[in-house]
């Protein structure tokens, strides 16, 4: 193909595909041109003046390098792979560092080479991550196991294009024999390893970067960024449903720092990519706070493809596969066509593939095991009046810890009126009959239960409540459908539930199937009195994952995230 190559780029043969009358971002210069942009096969091969079998007129629009999210997890959308590829491709998304961990932690690793073998079936580039922290930490129980060994074997092989985000960095730096097994394993196959490293700084944090780690999303604020920049690490600036830190943490980046940036979502519901967009709204938003468009158009593209070492990726340049979105302008970033390897494949946010037939293997069905689950199951007998709460916050999936003065009843704490909500965590993979217990404030809600079976990180059965009956009938409606997300209103004696038949994490539906029931449920959950400015379902899926500070729940109990530690219920 090289000579095929050359000769449309000299104009000796005609170009597959021109797109005319085209401004395009130079991400190398920083600079908005004019020219035709030249297609040959899968490549570009040029820009200027050319003719083409195909030619589109751009009319001025402009023609940006495909989006690269930096790291998600597909799982997170609610949807399979095709679902998902069939609503961000024509937002402009053509490649995601996706990081299986969701899936891996439910059905091991059968279910992360799942996710790689349906996204095969849609355009979208999956650069599969392997989950490194399977289970996130050592203290709950998970689904499956990766150890170190398993990580050896599986980091040789091409499913696989680095290791994913290092959430147990608490054995990084102790320097843990498994943990430096695993990372050794991804560095003696020349393969990226990606972080996950709260408010780390200082020798802790040299210590997690002498694992050989180059990302990390976790960054709260200019000088946790500065100094995470300053030690040669690149920053993902955050875009999901539930974490968003691109409008304040985006005025951090200048002109002298912003090619160590990335974007990415991590975890973005469907319903909020079909409403608002995915890498597209991540750029809007970051525009509206104050980066400049170039800018932002290269951490989401060059700075992406240079980071993972996706040769010939990120830029509209001769050589450089054609992965392309053309937009209206650098504010709204309205996509109107979007370009794989040089074939159309989206047009007017529409999909010009199909993604209706799903690969759902065995693997990855019937995955919710539960036992009987009885209302006194859900009793908290304390020592005395005082108890430690979770506490919550909009936007933020960092949990504070609360003491609170609490009265109990009969052997159980009486939360009437006091704002305070019961949490639980059962186990829901190996029928241990674990049954975490705790307690939520700052989510609002009242009249009955809500429960999911999407936990971060190992996926267990979370239901949080005002009253122990409704959180029993929450558990057993998860069961009976397989696992997914219910509510259940004490006062009109109804359960609504939305099933999860993937891994009881994904859905085989729809995107808009499954936006339809998911706002149902949602709009009921918010009449019930959850937060507006809490995520109803997603918010809660983060009380469970003992890998970022504070206060978590566990199916195996309480758990202080910054001691890395069990902990007591009772204050006193």
């Amino acid at each position: 193909m090289i000579k095929e190559y050359i000769d449309a780029a000299i104009s000796r043969r005609q170009c597959d595909t021109v797109l005319k009358n085209a401004r395009y971002a130079d991400v190398f210069c920083g600079k908005l041109r004019k020219g035709d942009i030249a297609i040959c096969g899968d490549r570009i091969v040029g820009v200027g003046k050319y003719r083409g079998k195909v030619e589109y007129d751009l009319n001025g629009k402009i023609v940006l390098p495909g989006f690269i999210d930096a790291h998600v997890h597909i799982e997170s959308s609610k949807l399979s792979p095709e679902g998902f590829a069939s609503i961000v491709v024509p937002r402009g998304t053509v490649t995601v560092i996706a990081d299986p961990h969701e899936i891996t932690n439910v059905c091991g690793e059968e279910g992360a080479k799942y996710v790689a073998a349906a996204a095969e079936r849609t355009p979208l580039e999956v650069k599969l991550m392997l989950p490194s922290c399977v289970p996130a930490t050592p203290f709950e129980t998970s689904g499956a196991t990766l150890s170190g060994g398993d990580i050896q074997r599986l980091i040789a092989e091409n499913a696989f294009y680095g290791l994913g985000e290092f959430m147990n960095y608490p054995a990084v730096i102790k320097g843990d024999g498994e943990a430096v097994k695993k990372l050794e394993a991804a560095h003696a196959q020349g393969k990226a390893c990606d972080g996950h490293a709260p408010a780390l700084h200082g020798k802790a944090l040299n210590a997690y970067l002498c694992g050989g780690i180059i990302t990390d999303h976790e960054c709260e604020g200019k000088k946790e960024i500065e100094e995470k920049l300053s030690k040669g690490m690149y920053v993902a600036l955050r875009h999901g449903s539930t974490a968003r830190n691109i409008q304040a943490d985006g005025k951090v980046v200048n002109a002298k720092n912003y090619r160590r940036f990335l974007i990415c979502t991590d975890d973005r519901h469907a319903s909020d990519i079909c409403e608002y967009g995915h890498i597209d709204d991540a750029l809007r938003t970051a525009v509206a706070a104050g980066v400049d468009p170039l800018r932002a158009v290269t951490m989401a593209t060059l700075n992406a493809a240079e980071c993972y070492g996706l040769k010939w990726r990120g830029a509209v340049a001769p050589f450089y596969f054609a992965d392309l979105a053309v937009v209206d302008d650098l504010e709204d970033f309205c996509v109107t066509h979007v370009f794989k390897n040089g074939k159309l494949v989206a047009e007017r946010g529409k999909p010009l593939f199909d993604a209706a037939e799903k690969y759902i293997p065995d693997c990855v069905k019937d995955t919710v095991h539960i036992g009987t689950v009885t209302a006194d199951e859900f009793k908290i007998a304390l020592k005395g009046t005082r108890a430690k709460a979770i506490t919550l916050t909009g936007g933020s999936i960092v949990t504070g810890c609360e003491t609170v003065e609490l009265p109990s009843l009969n052997g159980d704490v009486n939360i009437a009126d006091m704002q305070i909500l019961k949490l639980a965590v059962l186990e829901r993979h190996k029928l241990t009959g674990n049954i975490g217990l705790g307690l939520l404030k700052g989510y609002g809600f009242h009249g009955g239960a809500v429960g999911l079976t999407v936990a971060h990180d190992s996926h267990n059965m979370l239901i949080v409540g005002d009253d122990n009956r409704s959180m029993a009938k929450v558990a057993r409606e998860l069961a009976q459908i397989g696992g997914g997300m219910a509510v259940y209103d004490r006062k009109q004696d109804e359960m609504l539930s939305v099933p999860l038949d993937i891994g009881g994490i994904m859905s085989s539906a729809e995107p808009a199937e499954l936006v339809a029931a998911s706002e149902k449920i949602y709009a009921r959950a918010y009449v019930m009195g959850v937060k507006p400015e809490v995520d109803a379902f997603l918010s809660l899926a983060f009380m469970s994952l003992a890998v970022v500070p504070r206060l978590k729940l566990l199916d195996t109990g309480l758990f202080d995230v910054e001691k890395f530690a069990f902990t007591d219920i009772n204050a006193d």
